[in-house]
């Protein structure tokens, strides 16, 4: 089982992963931003389904590093560079929408449609090539073939390291949701700060 051979991982390696996940996912990156827009231009429930679904798109790039699909991306640069571009596309397509939107109607924050907000969170990371890489690059480092199955560890703390960064990415979209409330009675800009920073995340994916 997964979980048998995690817990034959040293309680010290454990926990060095573990807080080396919490270090990097509470620095802010692109999917803290992404959530903390949809948290600003939606409200608190939105910013935490954005961190939901980005969640999700963790997991499956977890997947693809168990599977060594990863691998295989990341040795075609050509695939790697198609997944880069429709990642930045779909963020200024967001962009261009929020800024559309007109100012932020405070009675109409609570009011978001789940599927719709943990889709856009999903895509937002799995169409960033970037995750896969890092996790093939970092997970290894724990691993060690006399603890078990590597691919078993692999997957053990590819999970783990799901599920505290999407704790971690929820509790910005939901901070962000707030202080939105609170700007968004006051300048009612919320749908073009949101959109500001959709447009920002594009230029960083594909500019680094």
């Amino acid at each position: 089982m997964i979980w048998d051979t995690i817990a034959a991982i040293p309680p010290a390696q454990l926990t060095a992963f573990v807080a080396g996940g919490l270090m990097l996912n509470v620095a802010p990156g692109q999917d803290v931003f992404f959530a903390s827009a949809c948290g600003i231009g939606g409200g608190p429930r939105a910013g935490a389904l954005a961190g939901f679904g980005v969640g999700l798109g963790v997991l499956m790039h977890v997947t693809l590093a168990t599977v060594g699909l990863g691998a295989l991306v990341a040795a075609h640069p050509g695939a790697l560079l198609a997944v880069k571009y429709a990642g930045a596309a779909y963020l200024l397509w967001l962009a261009w929408k929020s800024w559309r939107a007109g100012p932020a109607d405070p009675s109409a924050r609570g009011s978001v449609r789940p599927w719709n907000i943990i889709r856009r969170g999903f895509l937002s990371n799995a169409l960033n090539p970037k995750p896969v890489l890092f996790l093939l690059a970092f997970l290894p480092q724990f691993t060690n073939p006399a603890w078990g199955p590597v691919w078993q560890q692999i997957l053990g703390l590819g999970l783990i390291f799901a599920f505290t960064g999407t704790l971690v990415t929820m509790g910005y979209g939901i901070v962000a949701g707030h202080a939105g409330h609170v700007i968004g009675r006051r300048l009612g800009l919320i749908n073009k700060i949101a959109a500001v920073m959709f447009a920002g995340l594009a230029i960083r994916l594909v500019t680094k």
